[in-house]
């Protein structure tokens, strides 16, 4: 029996049942399943999935190597489609080190033949500065100082 671990999405699903029937070769059906796949492939260092999900008019020839950030939350604030138009509008908790930030971008998404593609977005990054007792920034709903804030 395969092992159940939480999809990195955040969706609360497993991750064969979520994002992981992407990565293998099912296509996403919406816009917000192919972001919700994408941040999972960050998370997974799937840079072949993130590649072959980014249409090819904007798909740079490769993703930079980089094993210093650490994506821990994806919170889906709006999304939507239009016939082969589509939108999602997202913020993603990240960090780098001991430095935490939130990257919010409003993507673009396309549909041909069927799969949906990231086309481009207008991102912006925030950094944060936690607080020992506040709220961790993962979504545990634990300390800070009890959660991510340990190490």
């Amino acid at each position: 029996m395969a092992e159940q671990r939480p999809c990195p999405c955040g969706d609360g699903q497993d991750y064969q049942g979520c994002c992981g029937r992407y990565h293998a070769g099912t296509p996403a059906p919406t816009p917000e399943a192919l972001m919700r796949s994408r941040f999972s492939a960050f998370v997974l260092k799937r840079d072949d999935y993130l590649l072959e999900t980014w249409h090819p008019d904007t798909r740079p020839a490769s993703l930079p190597d980089d094993d210093t950030t650490r994506w821990v939350r994806l919170e889906v604030l709006e999304s939507g489609a239009s016939g082969e138009q589509g939108h999602v509008h997202f913020r993603a908790t990240f960090r780098e080190g001991r430095r935490w930030a939130v990257l919010e971008e409003a993507s673009r998404f396309v549909r041909e033949d069927g799969r949906w593609y990231y086309l481009d977005g207008r991102p912006g990054v925030t950094r944060l500065k936690p607080g020992r007792n506040d709220r961790c920034l993962c979504g545990s709903g634990r300390k800070f100082k009890a959660c991510c804030g340990m190490g």
